[in-house]
């Protein structure tokens, strides 16, 4: 999986009234766990660009007072109003401790259900996963060419060795839905026609 760096200044106090400064200037107060003890820190709010803003999923390096960290993001907390970024919390990679971390999904082919006339519904976007640090994807890829209408993918459908869905099995990834346009243009799937025409 890719990484990122974000490079940040350790905190010597982390009050209320330490915490708002650090927001004044621009700095949002972090902290990793997973380590010996939590460490606190602050970084520059833009040093989360190319982390949350993006649909990819990564690692991240960092740098804090000459001390480099591998960790993942793991909670970040928004400004209701402003959308500025308050708080965020990281956890440290272990290479053997399994992490958590939510990975995007991506979407190959053109079902056939779609061709038919039906609708593509993705229900995930991004999917949790359980993983040794060594075993994250950077992608779920699911191929939906053979989904006709009325077909679904679960997630019991794309099981990896490498790590564990936090979702239960039945959970819908992606469907096939009749549309209004199907329904009004009586389309029918390739495979039904050819059943009907063997019929």
């Amino acid at each position: 999986m890719k990484s990122i760096t974000i490079q940040g200044k350790k905190r010597e106090s982390v009050g209320k009234k330490s915490t708002k400064a650090l927001r004044d200037a621009e700095l949002v107060p972090c902290v990793v766990y997973g380590g010996s003890e939590p460490l606190h820190f602050s970084t520059e709010e833009k040093s989360f660009k190319n982390l949350v803003y993006t649909p990819d999923a990564h690692t991240v390096s960092l740098e804090v007072d000459g001390q480099t960290i591998s960790a993942v993001l793991q909670d970040i907390q928004f400004d209701p109003i402003t959308d500025r970024i308050l708080h965020a919390d990281f956890y440290q990679l272990s290479a053997d401790k399994p992490v958590i971390m939510e990975v995007p999904v991506r979407l190959t082919g053109r079902a056939r259900g779609v061709v038919a006339g039906g609708a593509l519904r993705q229900s995930f976007r991004k999917l949790k996963v359980k993983a040794l640090p060594a075993n994250l994807p950077d992608e779920i890829v699911i191929d939906v060419t053979k989904l006709r209408i009325g077909n679904k993918t679960y997630v019991g459908d794309i099981k990896s060795n490498d790590y564990t869905f936090m979702h239960p099995d039945n959970a819908v990834v992606v469907a096939v839905k009749m549309s209004r346009t199907a329904m009004k243009g009586g389309v029918a799937d390739d495979d039904d026609e050819e059943e009907e025409s063997a019929e």
